[in-house]
């Protein structure tokens, strides 16, 4: 049997069968290990609330499975938890999430097709998804529950799943005002994206309603797969704010930012430059993806142009987007993930987006060079790990700007 190298699984987290094998060996090993340790009752119906809980699959697209998920039982605001990425973060653990999903019971809806959204809005099953509050709803079934859990590199684990022979939809679902309008609007839906986020509205609750097909042109309007409406949205918001950062006067200082969640570390260099980023991601030996100190990386340039497409990177970026439009700063970036063996199973990429978020408002060191700040990082590393031989950080440091040529005070002077 062939040796595939742990750098590509790292780079394919399962979901882009990069090896060229119809499945993930490691997936399916794990799926097989982690079973719903809880016994769910073998009903016809369930009932619960959504909390809202949708996912559109892309096996088999253009007819795709839509999934549903229901706490049994549970109804009301306290099915809120079931799926709640930024109120789990610092909160609940590793086993705590796969603990809530595995009670989350996903309701499979199959042969959906995604040039025809409207058939689940008239049934109110995609404006549940897309409602700001948990939604009462039944679910009719026509098979026995699969008591496994689901794992995903991008997406929240996915618990025992049924057929649907039906989904009712018994509440009316509560969604924002911008939403509402824009579902009755004919624009386009990178527009629609970008009001919805002018409008206050996170990334969390603008997936739904493009994954469900709420927004767009209307005669265009489409089911988007959940995983790639995820990445979509972080890109689409990413390159709004990047579009003004680039306009906006440097940072004057070198400063390392730092936070930490389900085992995953996050270092961020922020230094004066013109826009440009590096990303580094570094798996402990053990660690889920990985059997040996594993680095993968990638170069972002000025024009938004990066080496490939990682959704890990595009959550990341956007937290560091965010706060540079915030303070109305542009900067050159690296961003240090660290993977350690507590990461045992994968939960989505949304940790990655709150915990860089966090790592931005707690800066734990000042530097006086960009080498400086990326020896401080390596120093910190629970790995031993040569930063300046990564390819992209190499280049980095290799690239000489004429404002090197300027001192600091100089810098400062043509900020202001």
């Amino acid at each position: 049997m062939r040796k595939i190298p742990a750098e590509l699984c790292v780079k394919c987290k399962g979901y882009k069968l990069l090896c060229g094998l119809p499945s993930c060996p490691i997936m399916s090993r794990f799926r097989s290990l982690v079973n719903v340790a809880r016994v769910l009752s073998s009903k016809d119906v369930i009932t619960g609330s959504t909390p809202p809980s949708g996912i559109v699959g892309e096996k088999g697209y253009p007819n795709v499975r839509v999934i549903i998920g229901v706490p049994p039982e549970v109804t009301g605001a306290q099915a809120k938890e079931f799926e709640d990425p930024k109120g789990w973060w610092g909160r609940k653990s590793l086993d705590e999430i796969i603990e809530l999903r595995s009670s989350l019971v996903s309701a499979v809806i199959e042969n959906v097709k995604v040039n025809d959204p409207w058939k689940l809005y008239e049934k109110e099953i995609s404006l549940a998804v897309a409602s700001k509050d948990p939604v009462q709803t039944e679910v009719i079934s026509k098979s026995n529950i699969v008591p496994k859990l689901r794992f995903d590199g991008v997406l929240v684990p996915r618990g025992p799943s049924l057929k649907a022979e039906e989904v009712k939809v018994d509440e009316n679902p509560k969604l924002s005002k911008k939403v509402e309008s824009l579902i009755f609007d004919d624009v386009k839906a990178e527009d629609s994206v970008i009001e919805l986020y002018q409008a206050g509205e996170d990334v969390y609750s603008i997936v739904p309603s493009l994954s469900m097909g709420l927004l767009g042109r209307r005669k265009n309007r489409k089911l988007v797969p959940t995983r790639w409406a995820i990445t979509a949205v972080d890109s689409i918001i990413g390159r709004h704010l990047l579009r003004k950062i680039q306009f906006f006067p440097e940072v004057n200082d070198i400063t390392v930012y730092h936070s930490a969640y389900l085992g995953n570390r996050f270092f961020v260099v922020l230094f004066p430059s013109k826009y440009r980023g590096v990303w580094v991601e570094i798996w402990h030996p053990m660690s889920l993806w990985a059997d040996e100190v594993t680095v993968v990386d990638l170069y972002e340039n000025f024009w938004g142009e990066y080496d490939m497409l990682d959704g890990g990177y595009m959550a990341a970026r956007l937290s560091v987007l965010e706060y540079l439009y915030n303070n109305v700063r542009q900067a050159g970036f690296v961003i240090v993930r660290e993977v350690t063996k507590e990461y045992f199973a994968p939960v989505g990429n949304w940790h990655i987006r709150e915990t860089v978020r966090r790592a931005m408002r707690n800066p734990i060191f000042k530097a006086g060079s960009l080498e400086e700040a990326l020896k401080e990082v390596q120093s910190r590393l629970l790995v031993k790990v040569n930063l300046f031989e990564i390819p992209s950080v190499k280049k980095l440091v290799a690239q000489k700007e004429i404002t090197g040529y300027f001192t600091k005070s100089d810098r400062t002077d043509r900020a202001v």
